[in-house]
């Protein structure tokens, strides 16, 4: 029964804000409608503790809540506004979805009285975002508020983490309330639980007796702050660590010799990278498939003959695709100190050897690196290893390895950035990077406006410098991002890798007819191998000028190599030293490149030489060279790159 107050103090929206107070969250992000406003009022009183950042879009609000939970390991809240605003935020839901971002999603359903009757913007909510969420549920009165948002936000923060959906019907947030109606608390469930002993030893001797290990880290393991135990665990084995592709968090440092990168993006690349193995230990590893051509006739991603050994957080990740000898159900970092004691008191045979052949490796990588590098810095255009380098050095030489957060999403050129950066145990942390692993675009340039909000993370790193890497095809996703950057006073480096034209998807599209142009019943191939779509031309987009638009004044074009080191410290300067942000406009390509032919041989043009020339990370199962070619023929995709479209 409702009841009824004199002059109440308080609202059923308040429950909301006794949660927020509870877990220390500080921000609210969203779209402005008519529903939420009961909501977005309650973040005007102080004493509530919480800021309303207001977004231009609903993905953006997604996204920077997505950064915003990053750095905090707590739920990022938003509202959403009924059926459009959960629709309009359907990309960045599926990105945390796969990337385990712990969030709650409050959107104000329309008048409990008139959904029957199909109002403006009304629908099925829950339907539209269930599909990518731990929990979606309808509040079916006033009274059950209290009960739903603390399962909301405890089931949110549970492991494995993950975004929950409440759909509030806008009149049930404004019914009064008593003064000591209060939601008490929201339930904590400890993520640090250790798998089943007798499997942790099963584990341990299948390890132990390895002949060939490999190691493939996931997110699991960034997120569990687990970089040590893991580093223990590969010098025990004599093991290389590869990464899942697109990883959200950096989830092995690039100064550990064992690093290999990320597993590339095509199906014979990454058999490539297994057959030489015959055990795999797949810990935390969730995005098991990042690929975008797979046949059932040219052999599954890992062989028969290879034995696999599951350790994380998540039981749907343990032996998804294939079979596991052992599987264990626990917490990372937990669970590997008591696997590393057990290996320890059975020491591998040919780790040592195994340990000082990849030291050797990691040593040729670096010659490989360097001379790429020189070779860059005497071209005419720019190439991303000499952004990386500059980062990497304006970093160190301002001691801000532990106060900086990079923000990855210049796909086509992830390969330098992920080997230069210090991303390593000088000071960062696993979420001193940040990506995801669902692959929507449109990701990074919200998220770096949560980030930049969170002072500190909950790994222990400042957030001082934010540095967002996007390309030029996703930085026109949601460049109204610049207008809560400047609404809110918020300095951020952003870097556009502009090379004008969607270079991967040219690069998907090679694959494709790679994979299908002579198959039998297929034989497709495109009227053109360059078309005016993937092009980003007539007119050329001038960042720097999009962005003062948005109130970002502060910028400049970039044109040659020789120009990027200043560029880069004088952007860094900026941000650290004003309260605007900075948009670097570099020029990857002073034209659209030309489109590589579908005959392309390895010894031509077939992508840009910037490509064919780039070492790739991963030297253990490799040449040293990026020239992997497709699943079928003649096509070459930069093995250091992973097709997407």
């Amino acid at each position: 029964m409702t009841k009824l107050l004199s002059n109440p103090t308080r609202w059923t929206r308040d429950y909301v804000f006794d949660i927020l107070k509870d877990l220390g969250i500080h921000y609210i992000f969203g779209v402005p409608g008519t529903n939420e406003i009961p909501i977005i009022d309650g973040a005007s009183y102080e004493a509530n503790g919480v800021k309303y950042i207001e977004c231009l879009h609903e993905n953006i609000a997604i996204g920077a809540a997505m950064g915003s939970a990053r750095m905090t390991g707590k739920p990022g809240v938003l509202v959403v506004h009924v059926t459009p605003g959960i629709a309009h935020s359907i990309g960045n839901l599926f990105n945390a979805w796969r990337s385990e971002t712990p969030l709650v999603i409050l959107c104000c359903q329309q008048q409990n009285e008139l959904i029957t009757q199909e109002p403006l913007l009304a629908s099925n909510l829950t339907d539209l975002a269930k599909q990518y969420t731990k929990w979606a549920h309808e509040v079916r009165t006033p009274s059950e508020i209290p009960l739903v948002l603390q399962r909301a936000f405890k089931e949110a923060m549970a492991p494995p983490n993950g975004p929950v959906f409440v759909s509030i019907p806008w009149d049930f947030t404004m019914v009064a309330i008593g003064d000591t109606d209060k939601v008490k608390g929201v339930t904590r469930i400890s993520p640090h639980f250790t798998g089943d002993d007798a499997t942790i030893r099963q584990a341990a001797n299948l390890l132990a007796a390895a002949k060939k290990p490999v190691i493939v880290a996931g997110d699991a393991v960034g997120y569990a702050d687990a970089w040590s135990e893991l580093q223990e665990l590969a010098e025990l084995l004599g093991a290389p660590v590869v990464l899942q592709t697109f990883s959200s968090v950096a989830n092995f440092p690039n100064n550990d010799y064992h690093w290999q990168g990320e597993l590339p993006g095509s199906q014979a690349a990454i058999q490539e990278v297994f057959k030489k193995h015959d055990v795999a230990f797949l810990i935390g590893f969730g995005a098991q498939a990042q690929l975008a051509v797979f046949k059932y006739a040219d052999g599954p991603l890992f062989p028969d003959s290879l034995k696999q050994i599951y350790l994380t957080n998540n039981t749907w990740d343990i032996a998804k695709n294939y079979y596991g000898e052992a599987a264990i159900f626990g917490d990372v970092k937990m669970t590997l100190p008591i696997l590393n004691k057990y290996i320890k008191a059975k020491p591998p045979t040919g780790a040592a050897d195994r340990n000082l052949a990849m030291q050797e490796m990691a040593d040729d990588r670096a010659q490989k690196w360097e001379a790429y590098l020189q070779e860059a810095m005497q071209q005419e255009k720019i190439w991303t290893v000499v952004i990386a380098k500059a980062l990497k050095d304006a970093i160190e030489q301002r001691k801000l390895t532990d106060k900086y957060v990079y923000v990855h999403e210049a796909v086509s050129d992830g390969a330098p950035l992920q080997y230069y950066l210090p991303l390593g145990t000088t000071g960062a942390k696993p979420v001193s990077y940040y990506c995801v692993a669902g692959g929507s675009l449109g990701w990074s340039m919200p998220a770096s406006l949560g980030i930049k909000l969170e002072e500190k993370a909950a790994q222990g790193i400042s957030t001082r410098l934010v540095i967002n890497a996007v390309g030029d095809g996703s930085a026109l996703f949601y460049p109204q991002v610049w207008w809560t950057a400047a609404h809110e006073q918020l300095p951020i480096l952003y870097i556009i890798t502009n090379n004008q034209e969607y270079h991967t998807l040219q690069l998907g599209l090679q694959q494709v007819v790679a994979a299908y142009g002579s198959a039998p019943g297929y034989g497709w191939h495109p009227k053109t191998m360059d078309p005016g779509y993937l092009r980003l031309e007539r007119p050329h987009i001038d960042y720097v000028n999009l962005a003062k638009g948005f109130g970002v004044n502060a910028g400049e074009q970039v044109n040659t190599p020789g120009d990027v080191k200043a560029a880069i410290e004088k952007g860094i300067d900026h941000v650290l030293n004003n309260k605007t942000s900075y948009i670097l406009d570099m020029r990857i390509a002073q034209d659209t490149p030309q489109a590589p032919t579908v005959q392309a041989k390895v010894s031509e043009p077939a992508i840009t030489r910037h490509y064919m020339l780039q070492p790739v990370l991963d030297i253990f199962h490799s040449n040293g060279v990026a020239d992997h070619a497709a699943e079928a023929g003649t096509i070459h995709i930069p093995a250091n790159m992973p097709a997407i479209f």
